[in-house]
């Protein structure tokens, strides 16, 4: 039986009906209509479909969006400014070739900015741990990992959230 249920995505309320089996992937993409949220694997093995529940990274298509009831959601779509410019984290994966075919960069995008909002510099091996869930078959990770060093360093000298 559905439910009427308020999800917060992006800073805006949503009313949606919803089955308490819905999972959230499929209500970001399909009853919200945000596509960057990517559904991968279905199974949560490759974080394709990683959004920030609360500032935390999670799998959204092992998530049922009726748990996410009253919490804020942010995908890839709410990190771009009311201007259109691109997060620093964006940027620095723009500017470092990190993105190649595009499928995992949402989510790999996300998991770096729920790393850099905790540690503003990490190292290579909290970047490395922080992204092992999230899988890429373009880049051998390098310029991933450059990308998220760089954005770090921006977002501690500009005070960037």
């Amino acid at each position: 039986m559905k439910q009427l249920i308020s999800l917060e995505i992006n800073d805006r309320v949503y009313d949606l009906p919803l089955d308490p089996r819905d999972l959230l992937v499929d209500v970001i993409r399909k009853k919200v209509g945000l596509t960057g949220t990517k559904k991968g694997c279905g199974q949560g093995d490759c974080g394709a479909c990683t959004v920030l529940v609360d500032g935390k990274p999670i799998l959204s298509c092992l998530t049922l969006a009726i748990t996410c009831r009253g919490k804020k959601i942010t995908t890839i779509e709410g990190l771009t400014g009311d201007t259109g410019e691109l997060h620093p984290i964006q940027q620095a994966f723009v500017d470092y070739g990190a993105v190649q075919c595009g499928f995992c960069t949402p989510g790999m995008i996300l998991t770096a900015k729920a790393l850099l909002d905790r540690i503003a510099r990490p190292t290579e091996e909290e970047i490395k741990r922080s992204i092992s869930g999230n899988i890429c078959r373009c880049t051998g990770y390098k310029k991933i990992i450059e990308a998220i060093e760089a954005a770090g360093n921006t977002i501690s000298a500009e005070g960037v959230k």
